[in-house]
């Protein structure tokens, strides 16, 4: 079962118009609060290595359980406005960028979207698990049940080594 509530994954690894990409999570926060998005629990900051390529800044990243009014659709169109007025430029999959805005998990969904529910690819990503593990144990994934701990113990090498709070 999953641990209820509407999760979303911070990420940035380039200045914005905020300032460095601590700022900048900062201030996204505050423009969802401002939206309208209640922030139940946030997780501490994690830097991780940039992939594929570690040469690239390091992400920082988190992981917020909020309240929100909006259904998914709507709020991944905030998520996806506030990415953008953040200097975030879709390019190549995996490229730097100024902001990262991550739809997890809305209340236990599960659809093929749009958006698709859960995120499709959190399973495999220590910068998300991590941070969610922080802010809920005993969350599990919507689709195959598996718990937060156990999605974190299957992840390939290096596993959630290199994700470390800061």
């Amino acid at each position: 079962m999953t641990q209820g509530g509407i999760f979303i994954a911070f990420g940035a690894n380039l200045p914005s118009h905020a300032g460095e990409p601590r700022q900048t999570i900062a201030a996204a926060f505050r423009v969802l609060v401002d939206a309208g998005i209640h922030m139940e629990r946030t997780s501490k900051l994690y830097r991780t290595p940039a992939w594929p390529d570690p040469a690239q800044p390091p992400f920082l990243n988190a992981v917020a359980r909020v309240r929100s009014r909006f259904p998914p659709g709507p709020l991944m169109k905030l998520l996806h406005e506030t990415e953008t007025a953040f200097g975030r430029t879709r390019s190549a999959r995996n490229a730097p960028r100024t902001l990262d805005l991550d739809l997890i998990d809305f209340e236990g969904r599960v659809q093929e979207g749009p958006p698709t529910l859960p995120h499709p690819r959190m399973a495999a990503r220590a910068f998300v698990l991590v941070p969610l593990a922080e802010i809920a144990p005993n969350w599990h994934h919507p689709a195959d049940g598996r718990s937060v701990a156990a999605l974190i113990a299957a992840l390939p090498p290096p596993g959630a080594v290199g994700v470390e709070p800061i």
